[in-house]
């Protein structure tokens, strides 16, 4: 499963908790456009908001509308212990991977981490994606502990941040990396805007927030890429610079993906955890206007 589109939906809500019928037409979408897999409870998912027993509904929610879509969850928790129950619990409810980030409150070091990835591949039945994620975990991870990680049978694929902003760079960082991992360890580029830099340097998958929302748009790139035409894929991207352009505005993805998925009329304009908040009128109106202008689907 760790190859082409893995479209990472948000989990939308409302003031009394999940909204379930908006991740319903969420997923909806994402069925209908035959994504290639699902990221259930990424970064994007508010996996980091919610209670274990939210965690397990929405990943059960997910199974339940995702046919034969392969289906990863994400796992990740401050301790070890609270990692396995969530695995457990993803597990029972379908999940065909797990996604593990580093996540702490006090700073780890590699063997910490190693030590993570080696006790839950050890319990889990279904095989780990390594979600590289300084960015909300500030645990930065070296090419080395990549390879040591990729050692582990358990390990599929490395989801990484992003690649240098110019091509000859990117295909460089993509070799280093691989050539670090096991050969069957698939490398994953995740960062939207970097989507085009690293299919084009040798990444097999997309991990995806723009594909959560927006598939069949996303789905354009992928197919590219795995047709070996990388100019497509460079114009396609670039296409959607005006997107990528509001999530560094607000901050990352997520209050524009909140608030596109209410332009839509998929969910309610508030539909994010608290202590986030919507972002304000002037500004969903340009997303309004971007989504409108890109056409994206």
């Amino acid at each position: 499963m760790f190859t082409g589109l893995c479209a990472f939906p948000l989990t939308p809500f409302t003031a009394s908790g999940i909204d379930e019928e908006g991740f319903r037409k969420i997923l909806a979408r994402l069925t209908a456009a035959r994504v290639d897999s699902l990221g259930i409870l990424g970064s994007t998912g508010s996996y980091a908001y919610l209670t274990r027993e939210q965690r397990q509904r929405v990943a059960t929610l997910a199974r339940q509308h995702a046919g034969d879509i392969p289906m990863m969850v994400c796992v990740g928790a401050v301790s070890t212990d609270a990692v396995l129950r969530l695995a457990e619990d993803a597990q029972a409810a379908g999940a065909d991977a797990l996604l593990l980030p580093a996540v702490s409150y006090q700073p780890l070091r590699e063997e910490e981490v190693f030590g993570l990835f080696e006790t839950v591949t050890r319990h889990a039945s279904v095989p780990i994606c390594v979600y590289d994620n300084p960015g909300t975990t500030h645990f930065t991870f070296t090419d080395d502990l990549h390879g040591r990680l990729s050692s582990l049978d358990g390990v599929r694929s490395i989801k990484i941040p992003g690649v240098p902003d110019t091509p000859a760079a990117a295909v460089d960082r993509v070799a280093a990396l691989r050539h670090r991992l096991r050969p069957d360890v698939t490398v994953g580029i995740s960062g939207d805007a970097f989507a085009g830099l690293g299919l084009n340097a040798g990444c097999e998958v997309w991990y995806s927030v723009c594909g959560g929302l927006f598939p069949e748009t996303a789905k354009q790139i992928t197919q590219a890429a795995a047709m070996n035409d990388p100019a497509r894929v460079t114009a396609l991207t670039a296409r959607l610079e005006p997107l990528w352009a509001l999530y560094r505005k607000h901050g990352g993805s997520i209050r524009v993906i909140a608030a596109a998925a209410g332009v839509l009329g998929l969910t309610d304009a508030d539909c994010l955890p608290r202590p986030l908040q919507p972002l304000p009128a002037d500004d969903i109106a340009e997303i309004a206007r971007t989504i409108a202008g890109l056409e994206l689907q």
